[in-house]
This record gives structure tokens, sequence and C-alpha cells, in this order.
């Protein structure tokens, strides 16, 4: 049986503080952390004024609005009372069927746009820095605006409404999904990308043989979550005057029509539950459709 090597005691102990040193290093730095966290959380509550002293107090008006806007519904005449609650049904359908299609236009023409520009933005594609710092910081303003502030205007410029929202949801998508496709760019395999360009294929042509492939299903998962996004966002921009189902729910709130309020609400609510569930399926098939491979 070979012998077991020793450190000398003196080059042994050395090695245990410098050890035990670099935890203590570690230590203070996660203590100091947390202190700074705690810190940071406790100036924000005050900032904004969260005291749970207050909320605790006024808690019953937070749930007397839900009792309020609850729909009179009875055992005895539950379909005639539902009949009643859903008397503007056709209306709202159309209005939330308006709110849907702005949604979607403007999912498709950000969409597009990000498509479009996220190539240039990529390290790994693009050498010239002054083009891809250009798009990088077209795409951080696009999406750093708030799509209320966009809309509002594009309400002004244009005088129409539901055209304001689908390009506030067209400038806000192709921000955001421009970061996340050129994200997605800048992570693929560089093999086929160096065989192409080796081939003598042009820029274009990499793209399409060897970069495609790659990012499809991940460009498909992220365009759909942005639509589960972008409906909401078009319900809310309704509160300013962008058309669809969120201008008829400010309508109601404002005219003090609760049972109208809940049945809005549960329209939009039902609407974005299918639509996530919908989307949500078709991501997972297509992540994994690309795993695989």
């Amino acid at each position: 049986m070979p012998a077991i090597n020793h450190l000398p005691e003196a080059q042994s102990e050395a090695l245990l503080a410098a050890y035990q040193s670099a935890v203590a290093i570690k230590r203070r730095r996660i203590w100091l952390a947390f202190v700074i966290a705690v810190g940071l959380y406790f100036l924000s509550a005050h900032i904004a004024e969260v005291r749970p002293g207050f909320l605790w107090a006024h808690i019953g008006n937070f749930t007397s609005f839900f009792s309020r806007i609850a729909p009179p519904l009875t055992a005895d005449n539950f379909v005639g009372d539902v009949r009643e609650w859903y008397w503007g049904f056709g209306k709202w359908l159309y209005l939330l069927a308006d709110t849907l299609l702005i949604a979607y236009l403007g999912t498709v023409l950000g969409t597009l746009g990000a498509f479009l520009l996220c190539f240039t933005a990529s390290s790994n594609l693009t050498r010239n820095w002054i083009a891809r710092s250009l798009v990088k910081r077209w795409f951080e303003f696009c999406r750093t605006v708030p799509t209320i502030v966009f809309a509002m205007v594009f309400l002004i410029a244009f005088k129409s409404g539901p055209m304001a929202g689908v390009l506030a949801l067209t400038v806000h998508t192709m921000g955001a999904l421009g970061k996340l496709f050129s994200e997605v760019v800048e992570n693929i395999d560089m093999k086929p990308v160096e065989g192409t360009t080796a081939s003598g294929a042009s820029w274009l042509e990499t793209i399409r043989f060897a970069v495609l492939p790659q990012t499809l299903p991940n460009f498909a998962s992220y365009s759909l979550l942005r639509f589960e996004i972008n409906v909401r966002e078009a319900g809310v921009m309704g509160f300013i005057g962008l058309g669809g189902i969120g201008q008829e729910l400010l309508v109601a709130i404002r005219t003090f029509a609760y049972a109208d309020v809940s049945a809005i609400l549960l329209m939009i609510i039902v609407t974005v539950f299918a639509i996530d569930m919908l989307t949500e399926k078709l991501r997972h098939r297509l992540i994994g459709s690309e795993a695989s491979r």
C-alpha cells in the first residue's frame, strides 16, 4: 500500500488559514448584500408609502369592491339573471374582438421589425460595432418608453384610436423582441455559420441556411409569449380612448355600473386564460421539437 504524503505542518496551517480567510470574506459579502437588500426594501417602502397598518385598516374597502361588482344571480331565475347580467354581450364581444385584432396586428408588425433588425444587433454576425450599437440603442428606446406613452403620442398625431394602439404595440414589441431575438442569435452554434461562409455564401445566405434553422423555434416561442402580453396591453390602452374592450370597461367603472364591470372583466379574464393555455401549448411543442433535433 503506497504511503500518503503529508504537507509540512506550517504549510498545512497556512493553507487552512487562507481557506478560512476566503470563506470569511465570502460570508461578509453575503451578509453585506443581505443588509443592502433589506435597507433598499425599507427605503422603497418608505418612499412608496407602503404602511402595513394603513393597508390593514383599509383592507375592507378592497374586498367590498368585489362584493359590489358581484352579479345578482339567484337560483330561482338563474338563466334570466345571467341574460340580464350580460345584456351587452354582443357589443362587448365585438369590442373584445377589436382588442384581440389590435394586439395581433401590433405583435405581427413588431415581430417583423425585430426579426429584420436582430441579426444586425448580434455581435457574432455583425462586426461593424457602429451599426450594431445603433440597432441596440433603437431596441432600448423602443422598449424603455412605456406602451401607454407611445399610444398617447400616436393618438395625438393620427387622431385614430385603433391605429395609435397598433403602432404603440408595434414599437414596444419591436424593442422587446429585438433584444430577445438578438440574444438567441448570439447563442447559436457557429460551426454551420463558419461552414457556409467558408463555402462562399453571402451574409444573407448564411443567415438563411445556417442561422434561421437554429433560431426559428425560439423566435416563434417568444412571439407567442409577446402576443399574450400585448392582449393585456391592448385592453389597458382602451382606458385612454384607443377603442376596444378597455374603453367600455372604463365607461362602466365611471358610471358605477358594477354588474357591467364584473361581466366585462370576466370576459377579459376568460379570453386571456384561453390565449395563455393555447400559446403555452404551442410554445412547448416548438421548444420540444427543437430539443429533439
